[in-house]
């Protein structure tokens, strides 16, 4: 018993050493060369910090708001966006497009159950470009007209490639089976016409006219004229000439008819009762070539009746 309060006297004694101590160490005097450095931020630079992080957030979320409205009215997918699908293939677009400055690609086709439009406010023009740059050909669909501009236009058959027109700076070539011409004033054309066959169709007359100059038909091997199952009529206001310089005129037919040719007229010693009657004529030509009729008698008349040679 005595012992254990020995030990707490001790004790008490020890802890009462330890407080002087201790009050002492703080109550020594303090050095006036001590400078406290505070840790952090403060006062102002504390209050802008937390400005701009709450300026950063609110920026972050109106750009991922943006970003997913874009995303919902663009209707951007995996495959592209809108009615813009990127294929292996290239590029497809579905629906109306709008492309407001120029458009270069190699190809452009259509869907195979619909026709591909191309549509302007005022023309469409489809440029061709060498590895030059220079302009080599121009397609332009405006609203007078259709332009090409090229050194060779060529209009070729669906089936087997044929050339059905092509034109370029020497000649216009017509490739088609046949040439049809519908207009009510027919086909104009301002200088020669070269062609091996010109032919009407089925119950229709053909008619080839020179309202104010002359019709001339040249070949240098001939010209024929044919008419198989009808009439073949020349007919002129002043004269008809039929003219071969080397060779002969040869009308070949059943009953050659020559009408309203001149008639001479001679004294005869026939009764006038008989002349009056006269039917056979004979026919006479004149020194310039002129036909005339004489009547016919026991012997030619032709003489007789030449006076008509001076009319002419």
């Amino acid at each position: 018993m005595d012992r254990s309060t020995n030990l707490d006297i001790e004790e008490l004694k020890m802890t009462r050493e330890q407080y002087i101590l201790a009050t002492q160490q703080n109550n020594l005097p303090r050095t006036e060369n001590a400078q406290l450095y505070p840790v952090g931020i403060y006062g102002w630079r504390k209050r802008c910090l937390y400005f701009f992080v709450l300026l950063l957030l609110v920026t972050m979320i109106v750009n991922l708001a943006m970003t997913i409205w874009i995303l919902k009215v663009m209707n951007f997918t995996v495959d592209g966006m809108g009615n813009l699908r990127v294929t292996k293939k290239g590029i497809r677009l579905e629906g109306i497009s709008e492309f407001l400055l120029p458009l270069y690609v190699k190809e452009i086709h259509s869907r195979k159950d619909s026709p591909l439009v191309l549509q302007s406010d005022r023309n469409v023009t489809v440029n061709a470009r060498n590895h030059m740059g220079q302009l080599t050909g121009q397609l332009t669909v405006g609203a007078d007209a259709v332009e090409a501009q090229c050194k060779r236009f060529e209009v070729r058959a669906s089936e087997d490639g044929r050339v059905l027109f092509s034109a370029d700076e020497d000649e216009i070539t017509i490739g088609a089976e046949k040439l049809k011409v519908t207009g009510t004033e027919g086909a104009v054309f301002g200088h020669s016409v070269e062609t091996p066959h010109i032919r009407a169709e089925p119950s229709q007359d053909l008619r080839l006219e020179s309202p104010t100059r002359s019709l001339i038909m040249e070949a240098p091997r001939g010209v024929q004229v044919s008419a198989a199952a009808g009439d073949f009529k020349a007919t002129c206001r002043k004269e008809l000439h039929l003219q071969s310089t080397e060779g002969e005129i040869f009308l070949n037919a059943d009953t050659i008819r020559l009408g309203n040719l001149p008639t001479g007229s001679f004294s005869s010693s026939l009764p006038s009762s008989s002349t009056s009657r006269q039917t056979v004529y004979e026919l006479c030509v004149c020194p310039n070539g002129k036909l005339y009729l004489s009547p016919a008698g026991v012997g030619s008349t032709c003489q007789s009746s030449s006076n008509i040679c001076l009319w002419s």
